[in-house]
């Protein structure tokens, strides 16, 4: 079976380790140091027209029109990152083509980048480092009562995605009261996650630290606005690791300015924010350059699900993280 790689040039070598090129060969016949960035130049034309496997990631060109056209063979894409809103189009359906994608896999960084966010939230590490900075003393912890501590503080999760599901497991053994708001969940499964389902106010209004997992839908766009932002207790930290069009940023700049609430985000509107936007220098802001998602070493593990579709795929057994199209009108 051909197959090929379609990424930014240089990138598959970070997906794909030796021991990883070397099972992917045994499988498929494939060039590791090829890559169809663009399936219709001439000098990719012959591997394009033969392929039936398109191993993709960050780069990717669209599969649509003549891209599309170039690859008439192409019957399955394994895609070794997240969303696939941006890569897949009505004509791949059309073909049946069978896709996947590793959203599940990079789900698990991303739920981890929030949990040590909630956890240093709820110790209120954010001003507290601010002001130490200035005062060079320590509080005095016998009358300051704005670190909330973890222990039975209140974590609020809006939407119960894979990255939202994987933050609550992690969760799990902390003595923490979990809160979950997503139109989706039924309160069957949210007393199997061990979670308490609540409304978009009780969420905001109850949540001591707010991690954002919602997709970015047209219906979801500003879903966090300034009413909503305005329930959240005094001091409370919302953390955003999702989108950054899920929130209203002009509503929670107000907030932030203010300093009544905190926030620790790695997605922003627009990314990155504007040079003289001020929450470059509030003490009370943390932000971080979409680094939650899968980064270095985390790569290897989108590569290794990778090849273990190919394996599926070649095996003749059912993909095991498939993409259903009708999904996409309501996921990532």
């Amino acid at each position: 079976m051909k197959a090929a790689l379609a990424m930014t040039p240089g990138l598959q070598h970070r997906f794909f380790d030796a021991p990883l090129v070397t099972e992917l060969r045994a499988l498929v016949d494939l060039d590791p140091g090829r890559v169809l960035s663009d399936p219709t130049a001439p000098d990719h034309a012959a591997t394009a027209a033969d392929v039936e496997v398109l191993i993709t990631s960050w780069g990717a060109p669209r599969l649509e029109g003549a891209v599309l056209e170039a690859m008439p063979r192409l019957r399955a894409v394994v895609h070794a990152a997240g969303s696939v809103k941006h890569l897949v189009s009505p004509e791949l359906w059309a073909r049946g083509a069978r896709v996947t994608s590793g959203a599940a896999l990079n789900a698990r960084p991303v739920a981890e980048f929030a949990l040590g966010a909630v956890l240093w939230s709820t110790k209120n590490v954010l001003p507290l480092t601010a002001r130490f900075g200035v005062e060079r003393t320590a509080p005095d912890l016998t009358v300051d009562d704005t670190i909330a501590g973890n222990y039975r503080t209140t974590v609020g999760v809006l939407g119960a995605s894979a990255t939202g599901r994987a933050l609550i497991e992690l969760l799990a053994p902390f003595d923490v009261e979990v809160l979950v708001s997503d139109p989706t969940l039924s309160p069957t499964d949210a007393q199997q996650l061990g979670v308490q389902l609540v409304d978009l106010e009780g969420l905001f209004s109850r949540s001591r630290v707010l991690s954002v997992h919602a997709p970015l839908l047209p219906q979801t766009r500003h879903l966090v606005d300034a009413r909503l932002l305005s329930l959240m207790p005094d001091g409370a930290t919302l953390v955003n690791t999702a989108r950054g069009g899920v929130v209203d940023h002009d509503a929670l700049r107000s907030e932030l300015v203010s300093g009544r609430l905190c926030a620790i985000l790695d997605v922003t509107e627009p990314e990155p924010l504007a040079p003289d936007d001020p929450l470059w220098d509030l003490p009370n802001v943390t932000l971080t350059p979409h680094v939650a998602g899968s980064q270095g070493a985390e790569l290897l593990r989108l590569g290794r699900a990778a090849v273990d579709e190919v394996r599926a795929l070649v095996e003749g057994r059912p993909p095991l993280h498939p993409v259903d199209p009708a999904s996409l009108a309501t996921g990532a």
